[in-house]
This record gives C-alpha cells, sequence and structure tokens, in this order.
C-alpha cells in the first residue's frame, strides 16, 4: 500500500491511513457507503460449506464496522480440470449465505487459476455517524469476543484427518455463523471500537485496534472461548504457519505477564478463518451487551480482557 498515491476527500470517512476493516464512503448526511472484499482457497472438502465459509468471512468487514449488507459480488479462482458442478456448488453456498445476510449476489468475476479460490467484494450501508472503527477503543472499556478461538488448528489437524465428524461439524458451524447477531446486539447498545478475528490471529488484530486506538490492550487467558479440542492438537504441535508468522508479526510489542502455557500462546497467534467480531465497549454498556448477547449469539463468546491506558507495551497477556 505504500507504493499508492494519496487520496485526498472529505467523504472517505474510512481509507487507507488506518487498519481498519473496509472502507468507508459518505454519500449524504445520513447515509455512507461501507466498501470490502475477501477470498481465500478452501478450508474445508465440502463444496457448498466451503461457498458458506467464505461468504461468512466476507460478510465479517461489513459487521464489524457496524453496517448492513447489501449487495455482494463473487470473486471466482478455479482450474479447468475440476467439474464444473462443483463451482455450482461453492457458489451456492454463498448465495445462500448472502441471503440469509439479507443481501443479494449480483455477478461477480472468475478467472482460471491452479487452485479454487472463493470470497466476494461486498457493499454495505450505515449512518455515518454509526461507523465503528477499530480504533476507537478506549481506557476503561471492556473486550468482548463473540466467537471461540482455534478454528486454524482445527483446520490443520481436518486436512491430516485427525479429529472426527463431531468436531468438524463445531468448527464448521462456528466459521460459517454470521456475525450478524453480533453486529446488531453491539449497534443496539453502542460501542467504541470493533474488528473481526481473522488471520492475523486475536494477538494480531488486538494490535491493530491498540496502536490504532493508542492505548494499551490486556487480554485474560483464563476467560478466552476456546474450541477445546483446538487445546489437545496443540499440545501436539498441529499448528498452522500462519500462527508462526503472526507471533512474527507481534514480536516484542506483547508482553506475557504469567506463565501462559505454550499451547494458549499458540491459540493467540492462531490465525481464524471467519472468527468472531473483538467489541470494545464501556463498561457500563457491557451488562446489556453481555444480555443480548446470551439472548442472541449463537456460538460461544465472552468477556476477554480490557482497555487501559497506554503502557510500554500495545498488548498485555496475563
Amino acid at each position: 500500500m505504500c507504493y499508492l498515491p494519496k487520496f485526498n476527500d472529505d467523504n472517505l470517512l474510512v481509507g487507507l491511513d488506518k487498519s481498519d476493516d473496509a472502507a468507508v464512503y459518505k454519500i449524504s448526511e445520513d447515509t455512507a457507503v461501507i466498501l470490502t472484499m475477501d477470498f481465500f482457497t478452501p478450508v474445508v472438502d465440502n463444496p457448498y460449506t466451503y461457498g458458506q465459509i467464505a461468504a461468512a468471512n466476507s460478510l465479517s468487514d461489513i459487521y464489524a464496522m457496524g453496517g448492513k449488507p447489501v449487495i455482494a459480488m463473487n470473486i471466482v479462482c478455479f482450474p479447468n480440470c475440476l467439474p464444473i458442478d462443483i463451482l455450482g456448488k461453492i457458489l451456492r453456498g454463498g448465495a445462500d449465505k448472502i441471503l440469509e445476510a439479507g443481501a443479494i449476489v449480483a455477478g461477480g468475476h472468475s478467472v482460471e487459476d491452479n487452485e479454487p479460490k472463493y470470497g466476494l467484494s461486498v457493499m454495505g450501508l450505515i449512518n455515518p455517524d454509526k461507523v465503528v472503527t477499530n480504533s476507537g477503543a478506549k481506557p476503561g472499556d471492556v473486550l468482548i469476543l463473540t466467537k471461540p478461538l482455534g478454528t486454524g488448528i482445527l483446520n490443520t489437524a481436518i486436512k491430516a484427518d485427525l479429529v472426527d465428524k463431531e468436531a468438524i461439524k463445531k468448527v464448521v458451524d462456528v466459521m460459517s455463523y454470521l456475525n450478524k447477531d453480533a453486529c446488531e446486539a453491539m449497534q443496539k447498545v453502542g460501542v467504541n471500537g470493533c474488528t473481526d478475528i481473522t488471520g492475523f490471529g486475536l494477538l494480531g488484530h488486538a494490535l491493530e485496534m491498540a496502536e490504532g486506538s493508542s492505548v494499551t490492550i490486556e487480554i485474560w487467558t483464563d476467560y478466552l472461548p476456546i474450541m477445546k479440542e483446538s487445546i489437545d492438537l496443540a499440545k501436539m504441535g498441529i499448528i498452522p504457519g500462519g500462527a508462526y508468522r503472526n507471533e512474527k508479526h507481534v514480536g516484542n510489542k506483547v508482553i506475557f505477564k504469567n506463565d501462559i502455557k505454550q499451547e494458549i500462546k499458540d491459540i493467540l497467534f492462531d490465525p481464524q478463518t471467519s472468527g468472531g467480531l473483538l467489541i470494545s465497549v464501556s463498561e457500563d454498556k457491557s451488562e446489556e451487551l453481555m444480555k443480548l448477547l446470551r439472548k442472541n449469539n449463537k456460538t460461544d463468546f465472552g468477556i476477554i480482557g480490557r482497555v487501559k491506558n497506554m503502557t510500554d507495551k500495545p498488548l498485555e497477556v496475563i
């Protein structure tokens, strides 16, 4: 991005200057559009399920900013050696998730490639005064994570045929679950900051929030929602390569204050596929948000930390 020219437009509310989840452009006093795009290679063997997960992941950037998805365009890379009906199942999976979100698919673009890749470009709408960014966390805020961690480790284990059908169903349900319910809850309550947890892992995305907000984020490992199967797999050393890249990226910007077990550290760096929202909300609103999540959120979630005035490190893990 450093090679791009600088773009100046007063209506560009969120652009390249920060590490936000999507771009936001104001089109009137009460309407702004949110634009995002994401795609990736298959994380499961079933093409329909892969399409669902990829679509849920693409929609998450809209939800992380508090928006309502409206329209989406498919992005497809597909080998000519595979049956075309596989592509049809992928697209159907994605379309069904877009319908679940209350949006529409209006076309897209495909190219021939050696490996399948699928995702969507999504446009959403939001009131300009209600945009939630990852740079709004304030000291005293409570941090809430709306999905359990461990999807990257479990996906790695699935590829190696190391988990049973029950565990596969569990991780698929988590990855394909829309962040719509969590988004609606946080918009009802009013929050200070949010980001979705995906490829950079919990600590990578928390770092972006901490640096963007000029605060220190404290993570409480005893309160993390984690898929228990991923803990045992991490103990076995079943760790995706992305976790090590995330650890290198965070580097010395994190301090582990207690004797944190290695498998928990690995899960903190684990790259998530279609993970939950990390929400920064004032303490006086946190119980109201938790009540709404208890009522509507369909995955494990919890309060996992707090926001503090800036200290020596942007991230502290205890």
